[in-house]
């Protein structure tokens, strides 16, 4: 959620992977480099696509380093990049996934500052699109949407 002072982030960490498989995951990922960028990325969807792509985003796209949050040059970027990497995750692994009637999307909420630009939140969709929170909408949401919602939301009378 965008606020005037700021940028205010809340992840579970609860997964399930049908109604006796629930085991706990970190969701909440944050990439620091103090005085630098704090870049902050939440992720839904399937474990083994967000883990890999998350993995991406710290190591860089296809080993290469230069191509990490670490080194991007803006937050637009770091969205950029977050849905190449889910691009490539799903296309790598979907069609063994699918064959397991398994489910491989994912999304991501990222946002955050790096030095001398403004803040920046942006969602990432299963496609690798993305939308950005504006002053209209200030915050976004993922996952399980039927719990956040009622407390984002207005009050209806």
């Amino acid at each position: 959620m965008m606020l005037d002072d700021g940028l205010v982030f809340a992840g579970d960490s609860r997964t399930n992977a049908g109604v006796d498989n629930i085991s706990t995951y970190r969701k909440l990922h944050i990439f620091e480099n103090p005085g630098e960028r704090l870049i902050v990325v939440l992720s839904a969807g399937n474990l083994a696509t967000t883990q890999s792509v998350v993995s991406q985003l710290e190591e860089g796209l296809d080993e290469n380093p230069d191509e990490s949050l670490f080194s991007v040059g803006t937050m637009y970027g770091a969205a950029k990049m977050t849905g190449k990497a889910l691009r490539g995750v799903t296309e790598s692994d979907a069609p063994y996934a699918l064959a397991q009637d398994a489910d491989v999307s994912a999304s991501f909420v990222i946002g955050g500052q790096i030095k001398g630009r403004r803040m920046r939140l942006f969602q990432v969709y299963s496609a690798g699109n993305f939308i950005e929170a504006t002053e209209d909408t200030p915050y976004l949401q993922i996952g399980e949407t039927k719990y956040g919602k009622p407390i984002l939301g207005p009050v209806d009378s």
